[in-house]
């Protein structure tokens, strides 16, 4: 019986293998947290001390790659038959790639990264107007381009397979120009393995830092002490929030999830706005912006040679960041790729690296220059104080507005941020459940309850092992996106090898520049595993 369902319901090899190891990592994480904390933290100091120049060229490589691609000519190709439309207006489309470039991090990071680079900037001295502005441009820096760039690799690759060449809807696909028929064999079953848990990691990290983000919100209403225990038992409580919706499905819970939590987010940022400095902040967005784009080039391919104090705090910051995107890249990149069908790929480039992109500067400016204007005022303000995960809730406390109107923005701030956990946690319970049934974009739901769990659970054994080791949990969280993402960072260099031999036969009919067998037989694997591409007529 269950293996009939394995044949039936998934890519066995993948679904297997992945489940085995995800479900021994919990296990070694509960049984010895602090012996996993040691072993991660020796594979972090391997990673960045090997790999930190991998992770530099490579996320600033993809961000070249993807502008190239959308100014060639290649910019005319559709994901999909030449005569497909896209599924989605312009507007709402617009609007799904914004609720997907505002996640948990946005929300965690927007007043407390630029004022730790602030206090305790890489190089210069701290404190000082340069400092500040200095600071926005590294914000910016980690979340502007090269991140949406690292998703576009993805999800082109995937919508242009999928869509255009009709193979099944895995990243594995996507090297059909390099592998072949192997993508079926276990050098195609290794690569999705690496996305399955380049996302469950990518995502525990999300939800690691959104359980400790509620619980300083929690602390701060209610006068808790913020615990790993504390945030345990929160990251485990939103995760059932998560599986109901699961239960309920993608049209009655995560899209009205989803437009709740974009409603409220939106809300929040205005009343920080107008609550703030807002002609300063008008002005500031437009000079953040500027300062980010004279100095992208510096930044991209800056590794503080022979500084080992900047080096550090690379390491801490921007590996982190790179790491934590390539694992969350199979996740963005899936559903960027799946609400993009009938899309050129130069509307699709430029849609996805600016719109986004846009959002979260206008975010991160109204969030983190509020804060800094609070300290440049003040140096002793309490956020100079502020742990990461209050760090949003102090300031919320500073601003010039009755009490009874901060204490509603901070009981609105801890709802945003349960909402993304909740629909990360959905939207990704899909996407790795997509990516070990075979390509299937309607997987069973007791498939994605599964992932849902273990997704939460994770994330939970990820705080107790960051606890265990006497160090701040958020260790353990950045610990595994760094080291889970440089497997799958070569896997994405493979990918933009495929996509370009891929494109150069356009000039071709539609799919005669595969080899027709393989691809007849593939084509019969997608029909029996895709229902949704079935339903678009292309088989």
């Amino acid at each position: 019986m269950l293996r009939e369902y394995l044949r039936a319901h998934t890519n066995p090899p993948v679904f297997v293998i992945s489940g085995i190891v995800a479900v021994g990592f919990v296990l070694w994480g509960v049984l010895a947290p602090g012996h996993m904390s040691a072993v991660a933290g020796s594979a972090n100091s391997f990673v960045t001390t090997y790999f930190e120049w991998l992770y530099i060229i490579a996320a600033t490589f993809f961000l070249i790659f993807v502008v190239v691609l959308m100014l060639s000519r290649y910019g005319a190709v559709k994901l999909g038959p030449p005569d497909s439309t896209p599924e989605y207006s312009n507007l709402a489309w617009f609007a799904m790639l914004f609720t997907a470039g505002m996640g948990i991090g946005l929300v965690f990071y927007a007043v407390s990264e630029p004022i730790t680079h602030f206090t305790s900037p890489p190089t210069g001295q701290p404190g000082t107007a340069e400092a500040a502005q200095n600071a926005m441009s590294y914000t910016f820096f980690h979340w502007g381009l090269h991140p949406w760039a690292i998703y576009i690799v993805l999800g082109l690759s995937l919508g242009y397979f999928a869509f255009r060449r009709g193979l099944p809807l895995r990243p594995s696909a996507a090297l059909y120009p390099l592998l072949g028929d192997r993508i079926n064999g276990w050098v195609g079953n290794l690569v999705d393995v690496l996305a399955v848990f380049g996302t469950l990691f990518g995502l525990a990290t999300s939800l690691g830092i959104g359980g400790q983000q509620v619980g300083a919100g929690v602390s701060a209403l209610f006068g808790l002490t913020n615990t790993t225990t504390l945030q345990v038992l929160l990251v485990l409580g939103i995760t059932t929030i998560a599986v109901v919706s699961v239960m309920l499905g993608i049209d009655k819970g995560i899209r009205r999830l989803s437009l709740a939590n974009l409603w409220l987010a939106f809300g929040l940022m205005l009343f920080v706005f107008f609550a703030g400095p807002s002609l300063d902040l008008l002005n500031t967005i437009a000079a953040n912006v500027g300062h980010y784009l004279q100095n992208l080039a510096g930044l991209s391919l800056q590794t503080f040679p022979g500084d080992s104090v900047a080096q550090e705090w690379q390491a801490s910051w921007t590996l982190f960041y790179w790491g934590w995107w390539i694992s969350w890249s199979p996740f963005v990149g899936m559903f960027i790729a799946r609400i993009s069908y009938g899309r050129t790929i130069r509307a699709f480039i430029v849609g996805t690296l600016l719109a986004p992109v846009g959002a979260s500067m206008v975010w991160l400016t109204i969030f983190g220059n509020s804060a800094l204007q609070l300290l440049l005022g003040d140096p002793n303000n309490p956020l100079a104080d502020a742990t990461s995960e209050s760090a949003l809730f102090v300031m919320l406390n500073q601003l010039t507005v009755p009490g009874v109107v901060t204490l509603v923005a901070s009981v609105v701030a801890i709802l945003v941020v349960v909402l993304f956990f909740a629909t990360s946690s959905d939207s990704g319970s899909l996407v790795v459940d997509i990516l070990t049934n075979g390509g299937d974009p309607h997987p069973r739901w007791q498939q994605r309850l599964f992932w849902a769990v273990l997704e939460g659970v994770i994330a939970a054994v990820l705080l107790l092992a960051g606890g265990a080791a006497g160090g701040e949990a958020l260790g353990a969280l950045q610990t595994a996106s760094i080291v889970a993402g440089l497997p799958f960072c070569v896997v994405l260099l493979f990918l933009c090898w495929g996509l370009v031999r891929g494109l150069r036969t356009e000039r071709l009919p539609a799919v005669a520049s595969l080899p027709p067998e393989p691809l007849t037989e593939l084509r019969r694997s997608t029909q029996r595993r895709s229902p949704w591409l079935r339903s678009r007529g292309k088989y």
